[in-house]
């Protein structure tokens, strides 16, 4: 169901009906004006042609300052009928501008009402579905529950859903760049209920400004619905992190827009963001596409065309063919910009990207990326593809600040053999990158003169680093797979963690876990844990992963 995409500032039905009233008034006498103002014109016209005519046959020279006159009155005519035009037009735009506020107040009143039946009709399934075979057969025929008992209200304890997207695309015939926004609301289990897509002033703008500008659209909208719980999702990771908080902009508009974001969330039971890929918000961007394409009439190119364009099946957009991806093994094709941001994400994750198509796993072959990554993101993910190839328990990092190579611990052995005599005993191995000696036992440069037991008794407290990490862990209740050492934080779920080398464990107390039970007796879940997957992306529900060796996923 669709709404006009006019705002959401309306006023009450009177106070309409009684300005349009004013308008038609005005316009009336205006019109009425200007018809007795052209009759007196015309006599006053008339009456000017006949005493120059009668001045000329008394006096062959006409005096200045009559043909002034006769030169000068029909200008301030012109002129005036001008303004008076003008004015008739505005009072024409006002009259139709208050009829068409009118219909969207109409519009969206019936869509509030279908939006109260539909929850309405929810709750009481809901309802009927939790009596007994034994209940219905008493009473189940003279249930009822009357529309508007309180269930038909927007603050049922129903999770909303959110969606929106800013676009804004330049021109090349245009000065300023084109803006589109739109917003998708719905219900927990996905289904359409509203529907917003409007123009955006674009100029002076940037990516971040217009999805956050969808994001307060999409609340106001939410308000005026009398939705009460909901959660708006994110694509673009830096507004996710200006919401949160975790990120503060230097720049003052976009400060001003995310304290407004701020404020609108303060207004409902309960807002919170989520994360998700752009391919879910697809429905958001189809919105803002056509809130563009209204703003311009873009002639259908022919099939012959010199540049043919193919349309994405993510953010809907048309795009020069040179400007498509093919994945190799599957073949299934995107634009350029949907597949860096997938990439993006996913290489943030700490996940080797696949195929977006939902089900593929198609992997991506990183010199076929080089189209469309930037040299940062191809190294990264160069990075990320080492790292998937070496086992975890195999990794090693180089202990100098300014080197840490990853490598395999039997590649740092072969290349330790030739320059390192016993190295393979004594733990002394040479980095494949800056060729620096370090202990691998200890993790920290070679100590030369002294083992491994004899550092460590020198040596008692771990490097400021190591102390720095663990004092945060402990800090935030994070654990520390003994197996692997990388560090697992509980976003949401039960206690049995699975670390990403394999090794399951107890997040409360760190005991292992064996044939899929556990080994102590602590509790299994935390009943807030748990709920809190209701509002969860798919994404989301997945442990958070911290950087480098704090890194690891838990289930």
């Amino acid at each position: 169901m669709s709404l006009p995409t006019a705002s959401f500032d309306y006023g009450l039905d009177s106070d309409a009906d009684e300005l349009q009233a004013i308008a038609a008034e005005q316009r009336f006498e205006l019109m009425t004006a200007k018809t007795v103002d052209a009759d007196l014109d015309f006599a006053f016209d008339l009456q000017l042609q006949e005493a120059i005519t009668a001045s000329l046959s008394l006096n062959p020279q006409p005096s200045t300052s009559s043909t002034a006159a006769a030169v000068d009155q029909p200008q301030r005519n012109e002129e005036e009928l001008k303004f008076t035009d003008l004015l008739s037009d505005e009072l024409l735009k006002l009259e139709q501008e208050l009829r068409d506020q009118a219909i969207s107040e109409r519009e969206f009143q019936n869509l509030k009402n279908d939006l109260d039946r539909r929850l309405h009709d929810h709750q009481l399934a809901l309802e009927i579905s939790r009596m007994s075979d034994d209940e219905w057969d008493d009473w189940g025929d003279d249930f009822e529950r009357p529309f508007g008992e309180g269930s038909s209200k927007g603050g049922s304890n129903e999770i909303f859903r959110v969606y929106f997207k800013g676009l804004m695309e330049n021109r090349l015939t245009d000065e300023s760049p084109l803006g589109g926004i739109g917003v998708a609301i719905c219900d927990s289990r996905d289904d359409l209920l509203f529907e917003l897509r409007k123009p955006f002033v674009a100029h002076g703008a940037n990516r971040r400004t217009a999805d956050i500008t969808a994001l307060i659209e999409g609340l106001n909208a939410a308000l005026e619905l009398q939705l009460q719980r909901l959660v708006f999702y994110c694509d673009y990771n830096p507004i996710f992190n200006y919401v949160t908080r975790q990120w503060s902009s230097k720049q003052k508009k976009v400060a001003a827009l995310v304290d407004r974001v701020t404020d609108l969330s303060k207004k409902f039971t309960y807002c919170q963001p989520a994360r998700v890929a752009r391919k879910d918000i697809k429905f958001a961007f189809k919105l803002a596409r056509e809130a563009i394409d209204a703003q311009v009439n873009r002639a259908a190119e022919a099939s012959s065309s010199n540049n043919p364009k193919e349309a994405c099946v993510i953010c809907l957009e048309d795009s020069n063919i040179n400007q498509i991806f093919s994945i190799d093994d599957c073949l299934h094709r995107y634009c350029f910009s949907c597949m860096k941001q997938h990439v993006e994400m996913k290489l943030l994750h700490g996940l080797l990207p696949t195929c977006p198509h939902e089900g593929c796993k198609s992997e991506l072959k990183i010199d076929s990326c080089r189209t469309f990554l930037t040299p940062r993101l191809i190294d990264i993910m160069s990075q990320r593809m080492k790292e998937a190839s070496i086992p975890v328990t195999e990794k090693v990092y180089c202990p100098y600040p300014k080197c840490s190579a990853l490598m395999s611990k039997s590649e740092a052995l072969e290349h330790s053999k030739p320059a390192i005599v016993g190295a393979e005993r004594s733990g002394a191995r040479k980095c494949l990158k800056c060729n620096n000696h370090f202990c691998i036992n200890c993790k920290v440069p070679w100590h030369n003169n002294s083992t491994c037991t004899q550092y460590k008794l020198c040596n008692p407290h771990p490097p400021q680093e190591e102390a720095k990490l663990k004092n945060l862990a402990a800090t935030n209740l994070w654990r520390q797979c003994v197996k692997c050492n990388y560090m697992i934080e509980l976003a949401t779920g039960c206690y049995h963690m699975t670390c990403r080398c394999g090794n399951e464990f107890c997040y409360t107390c760190g005991a292992e876990w064996k044939k899929k039970k556990a080994t102590c007796s602590c509790p299994l879940w935390d009943e807030e844990n748990i709920l809190e997957d209701d509002f969860d992306s798919d994404e989301e529900d997945e442990d958070a992963y911290l950087d480098s060796d704090s890194d690891s996923d838990g289930y």
